[in-house]
């Protein structure tokens, strides 16, 4: 099911986003109907029932005792409009999750499909065979139905059922956490940079770095380099971090996010599929004709909810790799000392004969 939600929520999306209606001449010399009359179609006839109850209990002509029956069927219609308008809005706020930058692709193809058509997007018309039903039950609740060739059945809500669920906090389309916009805010929580490096808004400022704590120092206190070659017979102090005493450091405010991000477990599995597993950036998703996701080791929905713990250890242990990796890790790579003539570029022929001297002096028994 996954495999299929992912390769139809890419190709909606991919209509979505093309221009190809706009070249394609038999489309374009047709009428297009996407005026699907929800409202007034569904309230086609109440008036006349209005009416009919008015008029019964007025003149005391109800078929029940006390005209109880009719009573609750008059209140009922009165307050239909406005819970049709609820009704929907709600409906549209679930749908354009399906719109976000990054949706993931794993969540049931027919909530895009039902965007596309209720936002009247080219190729989802009733000439191609779609449309909206909205209908008002007799418990008193109301049902829409999304109707269409690449539904594999109608697609049913019901605003009692819906109102439930959004009143549990629990969405029936997944949205993508924040991923970059939480990871940076991490990284100002983690206390490993001095406080003049956070800006005013609680962002690291573009001259941010790690408190010197963290560098890695010999007994004499000075810091310990590592070499690397730039070319042409040359090379570069830079700094060493003590990336275990970091971690460290860093570890109780990731599992206070994560702990957080768990509250929402379909969040979870959303950030899981669309960044987590496969350890992508959001730059680099930027940077790709289509959001990265998990594919074959995705998380589904339908069966991994509620999450088992040992998914939760999974995630915990992943997010942390992924922090690290994708954030954390520019501020430690490749740092330059501090010290301008330890900065310096030099030959590395000769600061390889000085590091062996050193070692002979400091082990005169080898």
């Amino acid at each position: 099911m996954e495999n299929k939600n992912i390769q139809k929520n890419l190709f909606l999306k991919q209509i979505q986003e093309s221009d190809t209606f706009g070249y394609n001449m038999e489309f374009i010399s047709r009428a297009t109907d996407s005026q699907f009359g929800i409202l007034d179609n569904a309230y086609k006839g109440t008036g006349r029932l209005y009416a009919k109850l008015k008029t019964a209990i007025d003149y005391n002509q109800c078929d029940s005792e006390d005209c109880e029956v009719e009573i609750k069927r008059l209140n009922y219609l009165e307050n239909s409009p406005q819970a049709s308008l609820d009704f929907i809005a709600d409906i549209v706020s679930q749908l354009d999750v399906t719109d976000e930058t990054n949706y993931d692709p794993n969540n049931n193809f027919v909530y895009r499909l039902a965007y596309s058509i209720f936002n009247k997007k080219p190729g989802f018309s009733k000439e191609q065979g779609y449309d909206i039903k909205l209908s008002l039950l007799e418990n008193g609740s109301q049902e829409m139905e999304f109707i269409g060739p690449m539904f594999d059945e109608p697609l049913i809500i019901n605003s009692y059922t819906l109102t439930s669920l959004l009143d549990s906090d629990t969405s029936i389309v997944a949205s993508t956490p924040d991923i970059n916009k939480d990871m940076m805010r991490l990284l100002t929580e983690t206390t490993i940079f001095n406080k003049e490096d956070i800006g005013p808004e609680g962002d690291l400022l573009p001259t941010a770095k790690i408190q010197e704590q963290f560098i890695m120092k010999g007994p004499d206190q000075k810091p310990i380099y590592e070499i690397i070659d730039i070319g042409m017979g040359k090379g570069r102090n830079v700094l060493r971090f003590d990336l275990d005493r970091i971690e460290k450091k860093a570890s109780p405010f990731i599992n206070a996010e994560v702990s957080g991000l768990l509250s929402s477990e379909q969040e979870v599995i959303a950030a899981w599929n669309v960044f987590i597993s496969k350890g992508t950036s959001q730059q680099e998703d930027d940077q790709m004709v289509q959001n990265a996701n998990a594919a074959s080791s995705s998380w589904s929905y339908e069966d991994d909810l509620p999450l088992m713990q040992d998914k939760k250890e999974i995630f915990r242990a992943k997010y942390k790799e992924y922090f690290m990796n994708n954030y954390l890790k520019q501020f430690i790579t490749n740092k330059f000392p501090t010290v301008p003539a330890d900065a310096a570029v030099f030959d590395l022929e000769e600061a390889k004969d000085a590091q062996a001297e050193k070692f002979l002096e400091q082990n005169p028994s080898k």
